[in-house]
């Protein structure tokens, strides 16, 4: 779910900012590109606004989602992971317009150095975000497309969800076609798939804004 007070992963570009190279704020339309693979691995990014979609490009042109982003999240960090400076491994888009701050990796290297809290607290961020990735390869992996929508839908409820009267709401604007490109769809198919959830009143859809009304009832309809 959605968390409005602050989460401890700001703490880490908050110090960062008092260094001798403060965070650079950078902004992306949706579907702007911020790094392809292969890009050299300079910066680690602090998601401020919006949501980013990381996804790993093949050689025969496919291209498979493996994380979606919330706001508060850390990326961009692999070569921190490794131990030696490495390329970009995934391709990051702007799911959302998006806000970051940027800082470069060497400053990050030096404050996790002198600051082992900021590397546990870095170490919790990134534990979620490998158990998101786990989720998103069940969901691909599901040969049916209604049950990788669903499988989807479920996903951003507990990442990007909002509980309210009439369920959870996916606190994010989604157009079919970002669906489809996420769980290597068409636009035409998720616009079917999404009605007939509407038509069982499982979901509405409200100024691109996606509520589940019962989530429970909803990883029931592919089991």
């Amino acid at each position: 779910m959605v968390e409005t007070q602050d989460r401890p992963l700001a703490t880490v570009f908050r110090k960062m900012a008092s260094g001798a190279f403060p965070p650079v704020v950078e902004t992306f339309e949706r579907g702007k590109t911020i790094f392809f693979p292969g890009d050299p691995a300079e910066r680690v990014y602090f998601l401020v606004k919006g949501a980013v979609k990381l996804s790993r490009v093949y050689e025969a042109g496919e291209e498979i989602t493996v994380a979606l982003l919330r706001e508060n999240s850390v990326f961009g960090v692999l070569s921190l992971i490794t131990g030696h400076r490495s390329d970009r491994f995934y391709h990051a888009v702007a799911f959302t317009p998006v806000e970051l701050l940027s800082v470069p990796i060497e400053q990050v290297e030096k404050s996790l150095k002198d600051d082992p809290e900021l590397s546990m607290l870095m170490l919790q961020g990134l534990s979620s975000r490998i158990l998101q990735t786990e989720m998103m390869i069940e969901t691909l992996a599901h040969r049916d497309m209604g049950s990788r929508l669903v499988s989807f839908l479920l996903i951003l409820c507990r990442d990007f969800g909002v509980p309210g009267s009439e369920g959870i709401t996916i606190d994010l604007k989604l157009s079919h076609q970002a669906i489809a490109e996420a769980i290597g769809s068409t636009r035409v198919t998720v616009t079917r798939l999404l009605g007939d959830l509407r038509q069982d009143q499982m979901i509405s859809i409200h100024k691109k804004k996606i509520t589940v009304h019962n989530p429970v009832a909803l990883s029931q309809q592919f089991t």
